[in-house]
């Protein structure tokens, strides 16, 4: 069988399993989610090592907000935090960033710290890093069709894609999610339509550069057809 076994240009990941490791070891949830903060900077840092182009994280969605109150407010002062201290090393390391998602129901404390975290890696192209929050799939889908329609532009599958959220960036190769779970979770609901999907079992405070490698050799062993044949595609790659 004829594998592509190139390295994925664009992961995506639902960074699942804070809580829950947090209670494993009887600490708020908080805590499992500034373990999860140093997973994520652990990945992003192996992701630019290993020559990834683009990482889009799950990092809020827009159902979150239902979660305890204390619960949300510790998770936003938590991402300000990160912001503010992360920011100028991945400028440094060529990691640009953008935020993902609906912002106009976002504090303005919040809505400036993305912006500035934009402008201040916005000359960077070593690795497009998109961090999703509050955002939803279907608010993506919804989004795009409500622009086509004030453009008064076909609603169709080219136009929308170039409205979609993550337009400035290719369709994820491969859609990573921590934690046991097997579901997308209204995450990349369009984008994700011929990823080839990962689940792994450990929750995300765990997932460490180790078990980033695993899931790309796996994904080196897939056979990524997009409605073709087999015998189409090990033709195509003999030419």
């Amino acid at each position: 069988m004829t594998t592509d076994r190139s390295v994925p240009s664009h992961i995506a990941i639902v960074m699942d399993g804070n809580g829950r490791w947090a209670n494993r070891r009887y600490m708020p949830r908080v805590a499992g989610h500034k373990q999860g903060v140093d997973a994520l900077h652990r990945c992003v840092k192996a992701c630019v090592e290993r020559g990834v182009q683009v990482l889009t994280v799950f990092a809020f969605s827009s159902e979150n907000w239902e979660r305890p109150a204390d619960e949300v407010s510790g998770l936003i002062e938590l991402l300000a935090k990160a912001l503010a201290r992360e920011v100028a090393q991945l400028s440094k390391d060529g990691v640009r960033i953008h935020f993902v998602g609906e912002r106009d129901s976002l504090s303005d404390g919040l809505k400036q710290g993305f912006e500035q975290a934009e402008s201040a890696t916005a000359h960077n192209s070593r690795l497009i890093f998109n961090i999703c929050f509050n955002y939803g799939g279907r608010w993506d889908v919804a989004q795009a069709a409500s622009k086509l329609a004030v453009q008064g532009k076909i609603i169709n599958v080219e136009n929308l894609n170039t409205v979609m959220s993550l337009a400035h960036v290719a369709d994820p190769d491969l859609v990573i999610r921590t934690g046991g779970e097997q579901r997308m979770s209204n995450f990349l609901l369009w984008q994700a339509a011929y990823s080839e999907l990962y689940f792994s079992d450990k929750l995300w405070p765990d997932f460490d550069e180790f078990a980033l490698d695993e899931a790309i050799s796996e994904f080196k062993l897939r056979e990524r057809r997009f409605g073709k044949t087999s015998e189409q595609i090990q033709f195509e790659n003999t030419k």
